[in-house]
């Protein structure tokens, strides 16, 4: 083998671990968005806690799999810092696309509470990496 096919094989091996699970959560977190408001089950008195509870889940886990990525071409701290804003911009188109859904609305609030699963990994992981 030459050093081209292995550059690219690393390449590929690369980009499937850490690049397309990303890709793929932010097509499920689009996909879930996507979805007619009346689509979703309720909850009961617990609706609210369970779907934002979702929201700050969902970007807790993106920002986890930004971080992974990045921390592999950059430092942790800038890898870090990439990495939330990335997802709060995510978060920020996530809730524009879905004034275009029925029964949906894209709301500030709901980026801030987005914002809050964010946070939380910024915090443990700048405590872990970078403190």
């Amino acid at each position: 083998m030459n050093s081209n096919s292995v550059k690219l094989r690393t390449a590929i091996k690369q980009f499937f671990f850490y690049w397309f699970p990303i890709l793929f959560f932010m097509a499920l977190i689009f996909f879930l968005s996507s979805l007619s408001g009346s689509s979703f089950s309720n909850f009961g008195s617990f609706d609210v806690f369970v779907k934002k509870g979702a929201h700050i889940t969902e970007y807790a886990i993106l920002t986890i799999l930004l971080f992974r990525a990045f921390g592999t071409r950059m430092v942790a701290r800038r890898a870090l810092t990439v990495s939330a804003v990335i997802a709060v911009l995510y978060a920020a188109s996530d809730e524009y696309h879905q004034t275009f859904i029925p029964l949906r609305e894209g709301t500030i609030r709901d980026v801030f509470i987005d914002s809050i699963g964010i946070l939380i990994v910024y915090l443990y992981l700048r405590h872990k990496y970078i403190s």
